[in-house]
């Protein structure tokens, strides 16, 4: 008789070690589903996040903020996706003025376009911003609108980084698609605020990021509306800035175009410190932050020296201020959706 009593309770034994481990599996996975940001670390900033969304969405609290004044701003380059060793629209010129040069023979000697087509990088970023502004104007103007979303597409489609041979729309910050979803989980309205052409942006925000284009704010040329041949209506592009949406240009953009002042606002550099600024300075709980660049092994590691994304202004009075300063390497689990990943943090 003692046999079978030991045999059955080792056996309950078991079964109640193993219903424990079933339930702590299960909470585990519960506990995982409610971290709203997985690729966050556990720190500073991931809990000054969360501890932000909580105080002004909650209903009662000092905090509370009505849904429609939820206003998040985020720049884009260097703080939605990667920008070195340049800036992804730069990349987008350079391949597009090579694609166009066999319709443009007086290319081969005309500078700057003449070093760009030999290949010789060194001597074409030697004619500076007024060489690029050509090469710019050359590859994103004399088209309708529609013309100019197609080609932004296609090299989408096709272009891969030189570093990490992916797609660019694969460089997409893991961390921030997470924050993106968040924040509109949680009634935020979500607008991207960036010294990026407008028209190279919009035909592909919402579906890396869930940002529709009239929520992307952006520098922008002057467009005018033409009959076409066939009589059909375009919006032409023409070779002349309307505005510029960088530095200063960030707080007019976000007051002309959205029309309220964001309570959460971030950035990476210095061309982001006045639209930081000025939402710092509304009433009420205010959420700053600054993605800092410190990996280079997982990324690239820069700031203060940088000629790409030089941040130096607005590190010092993000800590002078007490804004939420985002070290990438400590920070971040990832950085990178993988390959093939639904990336628009929906």
């Amino acid at each position: 008789m003692l046999r079978p009593m030991l045999a059955l309770s080792r056996r309950c034994a078991m079964a109640m070690l193993l219903g424990a481990t079933l339930c702590s599996l299960a909470w585990d996975a519960a506990l995982a589903q409610s971290d709203p940001l997985p690729s966050w670390r556990d720190g500073a900033p991931k809990t000054s996040i969360i501890d932000f969304v909580a105080r002004v969405t909650t209903e009662g609290s000092a905090d509370f903020v009505p849904p429609a004044e939820r206003i998040a701003t985020f720049d884009n380059d260097g703080t939605l996706w990667c920008e070195q060793p340049a800036y992804f629209q730069v990349a987008f010129a350079l391949d597009r003025a090579k694609q166009m040069a066999p319709q443009h023979p007086e290319w081969s000697a005309k500078q700057p376009f003449k070093t760009l087509l030999e290949g010789d990088i060194k001597a074409f970023a030697a004619t500076g911003e007024k060489g690029l502004l050509e090469v710019l104007a050359a590859t994103h103007t004399g088209m309708t609108t529609e013309e100019f979303s197609k080609a932004v597409l296609d090299w989408m489609a096709n272009a891969r980084h030189p570093r990490f041979n992916r797609p660019y729309t694969e460089l997409v910050y893991q961390p921030m698609l997470e924050l993106l979803a968040y924040l509109r989980a949680n009634g935020f309205k979500t607008f991207i605020v960036s010294g990026g052409g407008i028209e190279f942006m919009r035909p592909w925000t919402e579906k890396v990021y869930g940002i529709p284009p009239e929520q992307v704010v952006g520098s922008s040329g002057v467009t005018e509306f033409h009959l076409s041949p066939d009589g059909k209506p375009v919006l032409l592009k023409l070779a002349k800035m309307e505005f510029v949406d960088d530095g200063p240009g960030k707080p007019v953009g976000i007051n002309r175009f959205i029309g309220r002042r964001p309570i959460f606002a971030f950035g990476n550099s210095d061309g982001d410190l006045q639209m930081l600024q000025w939402t710092a300075a509304g009433a009420g709980a205010r959420f700053i932050g600054i993605v800092h660049h410190t990996d280079a092994e997982r990324e690239y590691a820069y700031d203060r020296q940088s000629h790409v994304g030089k941040l130096d202004k607005a590190l010092d009075e993000g800590r002078a201020r007490g804004w939420t300063i985002v070290d990438m390497q400590r920070d971040w689990r990832t950085l990178f959706p993988s390959a093939g990943a639904d990336r628009s943090g929906r």
